[in-house]
């Protein structure tokens, strides 16, 4: 009988530090593990959004294959100032008035 008590205590003992680690690995080793790959993913990304201005700013654009025959071209946009537009619509509105006089 003090075999068999023996016995029990040991496999639960056992039982009792499976459950500790894999308690410890849910909550310590694998939260850390994840945050390391995102941490990395990040990296990495910030490293292809450089290297992608980088190319747009030395060439002007920027091509980016999607697969096939299919490309991405990115060029920078620059907005017309509000003089520019404004000089642009009076011109406009001027060859108009010119064309129906």
């Amino acid at each position: 009988m003090a075999d068999t008590k023996s016995i029990w205590i040991t496999v639960l003992g056992l039982i009792v530090v499976i459950m500790a680690l894999v308690i410890i690995y849910a909550f310590v080793i694998q939260p850390a593990i994840s945050g390391y790959s995102v941490q990395k993913q990040s990296e990495g990304v910030q490293i292809a959004v450089n290297a992608i201005l980088t190319q747009i700013q030395q060439n002007g654009y920027v091509q980016i294959p999607v697969g096939g025959n299919k490309t991405i071209i990115l060029v920078p946009y620059v907005p017309p100032s509000a003089q520019t537009s404004t000089q642009t619509a009076t011109s406009t509105t001027q060859a108009q008035t010119n064309q129906t006089h």
